[in-house]
Parts: C-alpha cells; sequence; structure tokens
C-alpha cells in the first residue's frame, strides 16, 4: 500500500502524539508498505519512511514547536500526479484540514486519529467559553473523514454520541523490551538522594497547566510529611517548569528524556501518578506499567482501559481531587502493595505489543482502501 501520514508533531518533539504517529508509520514501512509523511520540517528520511516538508509557523507558549501552515497546492499536486491508497491525518490543525480537504476532492480515502481533547485544554489558557467552538470544529473534521481511530472504548462513545458513525478503536502498544524493571539503577536512585526502600514518586510528560500537577505535587508533600527521605522526581519540560522548579526546589526535575535513559527513570521510581483529566490516552501509563510501577491515576483514559484498582493501580473517580492525593499518599506508604502492583501492572502491559497494533492497523486500512475502490498491494496479514 501507499500510504501518507499527515501530521503537525514528529520527533524529536516529545509528546504521545509524536511518538505513537511515528512508532506507526515506521512498523508499517517495516511490513514492506510505502509511507511517506507529511509534517512540518526539511525533506528528507527516517528509516524506511519519506520526510516531506509543509511549511510551519511556531507554538505560542512551546518555544521550538511549530504548527502546520495549509499545504492544499502542493498536496493536490502531489496527490494527483502519485494517489495514495489511503491518508492518515494525525491531527486536526490547518495543515490537516487543508490534507482533508484534498483528499475529500480527490477521493482519497481518509483515516484521523482523535489524539488530543483541544477543547478540554481551553480552560486551562483562559478561554474556557471557547471550548464547545473547538468541541464542534473537532467533530466537524472527524466527520468528514471516512474512519477516525480512538484509543479507548469511553471516547469510541463520545464520539459515536457526537454522530460520528465511523469510529473505531485502535490499541495502543508498549515496548515491554525498553520499558522493564531490570533497568532499575541504584546509582540513579542514589543520585536523587535516595536512601534504602524510601518511596520515589515519578511523573513523565509536559510540564503545562492541563496536567493538573499541581495533585501530584500536593500529594507528595503529604508523603514527605510522613516519610521526609521520600522523593519526587518529574520527567519532561513546558512552559510551568520554571514556575513548578521555584515553588519547589526540593523536586527533581530532569527535563526531557529519552530511549533508554528514560526506562531507567521509569524503572528506578516506586510508583507513578497521572492527575491529568485532559487526555484522549496518556502513553506514559502503559510504559509505567511496563516499568513495573504501581499507577495511581482518575478513571480516564489509559488508566480506565488498562488499570485494575486494586490490583495493577489505585483508580480514583474523576475529578476526585481529594480521593488521588489519599490514594498516592496511602500507596506511598505501603511497600508490599506497591511491589503487587507493579508486579501487576508488568503483566498487563506485556499484552500490549506493538507488532499486534500495527497489524490491527495494518487491516483496518486495507479494509477502507478495499471499501472505496481501491485494490492496495500488501498483505495485510
Amino acid at each position: 500500500m501507499h500510504i501518507v501520514f499527515v501530521t503537525e508533531t514528529w520527533p524529536p518533539q516529545v509528546n504521545g502524539v509524536a511518538l505513537t504517529v511515528r512508532a506507526l508509520a515506521l512498523e508499517l514501512a517495516a511490513r514492506g508498505h510505502r509511507v511517506e509523511v507529511v509534517r512540518p520540517g526539511k525533506d528528507g528520511n527516517d528509516g524506511k519512511l519519506e520526510l516531506l516538508f509543509a511549511r510551519g509557523a511556531p507554538l505560542p507558549r512551546y518555544p521550538g514547536l511549530q504548527v502546520g501552515l495549509p499545504q492544499g497546492g502542493e498536496l493536490r499536486r502531489r496527490w494527483s500526479a502519485r494517489r495514495p491508497d489511503v491518508v492518515y491525518i494525525a491531527t486536526e490543525g490547518l495543515l490537516g484540514l487543508s490534507a482533508m480537504r484534498v483528499a475529500n476532492a480527490l477521493q482519497i480515502p481518509v483515516v484521523t486519529g482523535f489524539h488530543t481533547r483541544f477543547h478540554d485544554y481551553a480552560a486551562h489558557y483562559g478561554v474556557g467559553l471557547l471550548a464547545p467552538l473547538v468541541r464542534s470544529r473537532l467533530m466537524q473534521f472527524h466527520r468528514r473523514a471516512q474512519m477516525t481511530l480512538v484509543p479507548t472504548r469511553a471516547l469510541l462513545d463520545e464520539l459515536a454520541e457526537a454522530g460520528i458513525g465511523h469510529v473505531r478503536k485502535l490499541r495502543r502498544g508498549v515496548d515491554t523490551d525498553l520499558f522493564t524493571p531490570a533497568r532499575r539503577e541504584s546509582a540513579l536512585r542514589r543520585s536523587w538522594g535516595v536512601h534504602g526502600d524510601a518511596p520515589v514518586m515519578l511523573c513523565v510528560g509536559r510540564l503545562a497547566a492541563e496536567k493538573s500537577l499541581g495533585l501530584a505535587l500536593q500529594a507528595f508533600r503529604a508523603l514527605q510529611a510522613r516519610i521526609p527521605a521520600a522523593r519526587m522526581v518529574m520527567v519532561g519540560d513546558g512552559p510551568q517548569r520554571g514556575a513548578l522548579t521555584d515553588a519547589y526546589p526540593d523536586v527533581i526535575f530532569t527535563g526531557t528524556k529519552r530511549g533508554e535513559e528514560l526506562a531507567a527513570h521509569y524503572a528506578s521510581a516506586d510508583m507513578f501518578l497521572f492527575p491529568s483529566l485532559t487526555e484522549t490516552f496518556g502513553n506514559v501509563v502503559l510504559e509505567a506499567m511496563a516499568s513495573g510501577l504501581a499507577v495511581v491515576a482518575f478513571d480516564r483514559a489509559a488508566a480506565q482501559e488498562h488499570v485494575a484498582n486494586g490490583i495493577s493501580g489505585l483508580v480514583v473517580p474523576a475529578s476526585d481531587a481529594r480521593a488521588f492525593i489519599t490514594s498516592a499518599y496511602e500507596l506511598g506508604l505501603d511497600l508490599e502493595t506497591r511491589l503487587m502492583f507493579g508486579v501487576n501492572a508488568r503483566i498487563v502491559a506485556q499484552q500490549c505489543a506493538p507488532d499486534a497494533v500495527t497489524a490491527e492497523f495494518d487491516k483496518l486500512l486495507h479494509a477502507l482502501a478495499r471499501k472505496h475502490g481501491h485494490d492496495p498491494v500488501g498483505a495485510a496479514a
């Protein structure tokens, strides 16, 4: 098959969408498909992927990140000359909208990914009144596709209720060879000032208002009052880093970590806190589980899908801040329960093999192309 990915986020940017989309593209290429990626940045190659340039503009409050600008004319020229079997649009910005218009006009089947709840972000950035409008525009965008992929059953139901009848669930995978308890490092724990079995709380992700990191830090303060040797490690970067560093000078802010270094940070902690309510999924939850960490999270997104309350972590009702803080505090006091949850979490994560997810994605793309009159080359087995 000839598959085109359209996305406004791509590594070296570090976020769940960029990493998920790249992994899918690389794995499809490894299965023998021709995969092109249209995104802001220079033309080039990434493994077997052909990276195609799209104009971009800086994203406010996020130095170094860009949003894609419309590319309708160039995409029409390119796709008229060399027609893709299917277009996968991962982001709903101006670049994605222009790709949608061209694909619809040329009758190329389109798959969209619902990766980000932008309407939920509105309140965190002082424009809460615009949330209904943002949600309406998002739903309009996805209705124009022939298939929309979501990572959880709850999100599938939500979009179906909004009148999108072509929603399909596509699971997320996690690399359990990279993220594993075997990467625990005593030296790294010592560098954090940890002695013996003192508990280490961990957060991984963008340091931004919509992540509700204040709840995790309140939980840490409660545990620290009982166990002064406890530590909090926050991996990631973002617009709140400066303010958080000033407000919590004893918290360890590591900046962005990747690959084996990131995996070692997961494995060297003792419990993972995920206080966000704005995620469509949250890949970091699966990464933490694969690393053998007990998880504390709200009953949303990845936690709702994968964490069994009282078995592989603690899942609390959405928006119950007190329950989140209390659960994290109590788990921080209970070494035996943390270890049990961590073992069970690892077992669950091992069932989320990336190759199985790619095979499922492959079959969905083939089925859509055939439905719309294409007979793509390349087995979906």
